[in-house]
């Protein structure tokens, strides 16, 4: 049956009614080309034109982690006690806040670096080298996510190729510039001991893993887990790069609050790179 006819016998007496007194419509209504209804929410285009390779170091990715980086994580939080995993977090946090000042002061946010420089000085003293968080008790805010791949992104390096590294996960190779910047200041690669040194960092990843263990939910039946991960992770990298810059009435950018927030939804951290002899390390 052709499309009018179709349409005709879809109406009803009372339409047809309208129409004999008023005489027909111009034309169908099509919700879709409604130009009284708002423009559709638009994501932002995904330069990943290294797709195909990604995509088996995704799948290299999530061996590691199922086999290993997952187990590891569950088993920590069954034998160590809340209160002591919550030391642990607080410690690293600690640590990554002399970094995250120097780079919010290289944003411009001099205000933001003098809070992250007073946690560490309050967290380090009275907190007791930072497994005690007394500095949030005295309302001195907590924004340790600052780092030289956001400061590339402030500075005009807006664009940058996706890439997923193998146990680093996502990043950009913007990202990746930065995660080797920040890697040369890290307090834990400052180590000499080797023993202490991997073992520190091994620790800092499963604390990693475990605070994401409440986002794994998410995967489980995604049609596309890469592009899942991909395309929220850079959404919320150019949230921490832009979002927090936006002025008092622009438009907010839509981000899901479980992507805002960085201390629930941690990356790998500068840190956990391994150190090459002759570059930063013994």
């Amino acid at each position: 049956m052709p499309p009018a006819d179709a349409a005709a016998n879809m109406r009803t007496q009372a339409e047809d009614d309208y129409n004999a007194l008023y005489g027909p419509p111009a034309g169908e209504y099509d919700p879709i080309a409604d130009p009284t209804l708002p423009a559709p929410a638009e994501m932002p285009a995904v330069y990943d034109p290294w797709e195909k390779l990604n995509r088996r170091t995704h799948a290299f990715n999530n061996v590691v982690d199922r086999a290993i980086a997952k187990p590891l994580a569950k088993a920590y939080v069954e034998v160590t006690p809340r209160p002591v995993r919550l030391g642990v977090s607080n410690f690293f946090n600690n640590l990554g806040q002399p970094v995250s000042a120097l780079n919010a002061l290289l944003q411009g946010k001099p205000k933001q670096a003098g809070q992250s420089l007073g946690r560490f000085v309050v967290n380090s003293t009275i907190g007791v080298a930072g497994f005690f968080d007394p500095a949030t008790k005295l309302r001195i805010p907590n924004k340790s996510g600052e780092d030289l791949g956001q400061t590339l992104g402030v500075w005009g390096w807006k664009k940058s190729r996706y890439v997923e590294l193998p146990l680093f996960g996502p990043r950009t190779v913007r990202d990746v510039f930065g995660l080797v910047g920040d890697g040369q200041l890290s307090p834990i690669r400052q180590i000499e001991e080797d023993k202490v040194r991997v073992f520190t960092q091994g620790l800092q990843l499963v604390d990693v893993r475990t605070q994401l263990l409440p986002l794994d939910s998410l995967r489980e039946g995604a049609a596309d887990e890469y592009a899942l991960f991909r395309d929220s992770w850079l959404q919320r990298r150019n949230y921490q790069i832009s979002g927090d810059r936006k002025q008092p009435g622009e438009a907010d950018d839509g981000l899901p609050d479980y992507l805002r927030d960085d201390e629930a939804n941690p990356t790998v951290p500068a840190d956990a790179m391994p150190i090459i002899p002759g570059v930063g390390g013994p």
